[in-house]
């Protein structure tokens, strides 16, 4: 696997795991054949013009933009026994992880991954006790015909998200641990945040060199770097088009922890009707 560590504004970032290609072709587990089917059932429902699966579905994708982005991004990273069953010396192997020169500091590439797999552990655990403990109390709505436990399947929802992010974190933990983590600057990368660091921070220009940048970007106060377009631009440079929804939610995210949300929204709209234009 790739990991790619993605500056969402000058103090919070988003890490991702990609599977390499190799990967890609390598038998799936049970957990990961049923999140497959689900998601295919769930494309189905979304087709439906009317019903309760159509109030469902835009319920459903309502709920999940509400989960915080830190949680769907640690989902994306394999469990350590998946990925030990994948590589026999996956313990002893190192990963790169990718990282723009130009935002963060390369001696501080471990320690961001080191709080991004432990600050959430303990919350992830709790919650997905209680999902799992609150899953029985909701069974009996299932007796009722015609009416779908909605109550149930989604605290089960809510339970594997939360174990799968569990697991997620501690593999990078481990990773972070055993120093098997190998921090690569990626030019293209930092040729994006050139042109959008000096768009928010007054103290720095474009044809700064990428020590002077990430120095003002260090000294800066939280501000929000990218926008909506910028998720596909993310994709397109890591060749990764999922992490189109998964960079529009962080920025979202934290654009709204900000105080910013419809500044970005608008600013969205805006680039939309030029793209159009």
């Amino acid at each position: 696997m790739r990991l790619f560590l993605i500056p969402i504004s000058t103090r919070r970032a988003l890490v991702y795991s990609r599977p390499l290609a190799k990967d890609l072709s390598k038998e799936l587990s049970f957990i990961d054949r049923i999140s497959n089917k689900a998601a295919e059932t769930w494309a189905k429902w979304e087709e439906a013009d009317q019903g309760w699966k159509k109030q469902l579905v835009s319920w459903g994708n309502r709920v999940q933009q509400r989960i915080p982005y830190e949680e769907w991004a640690l989902k994306s990273i394999p469990s350590l026994g998946a990925q030990r069953r994948l590589h026999k010396g996956h313990d002893e192997q190192t990963v790169d992880v990718l990282f723009p020169g130009n935002v963060i500091e390369t001696d501080k590439v471990t320690s961001i991954l080191r709080q991004l797999a432990t600050e959430r552990q303990d919350l992830d655990r709790r919650r997905m006790w209680w999902s799992i403990l609150a899953c029985p109390v909701t069974a009996p709505i299932g007796l009722i015909p015609l009416v779908p436990n909605i109550p149930f399947f989604y605290l089960a929802y809510r339970g594997w998200s939360h174990w799968r992010a569990l697991n997620g974190s501690k593999h990078l933990e481990f990773l972070v641990e055993k120093t098997l983590l190998n921090p690569k600057p990626l030019p293209e990368l930092e040729a994006l945040y050139a042109s959008r660091v000096p768009r928010v921070l007054e103290s720095t220009s474009p044809d700064k060199q990428p020590s002077e940048m990430v120095e003002d970007v260090g000294k800066s106060e939280d501000r929000l770097l990218l926008e909506l377009a910028d998720a596909k631009k993310l994709a397109t440079i890591l060749e990764a088009p999922e992490l189109v929804v998964e960079a529009e939610r962080a920025i979202l995210q934290v654009a709204e922890r900000q105080g910013i949300h419809g500044k970005v929204t608008q600013n969205a709209r805006h680039t939309g009707s030029t793209d159009k234009a």
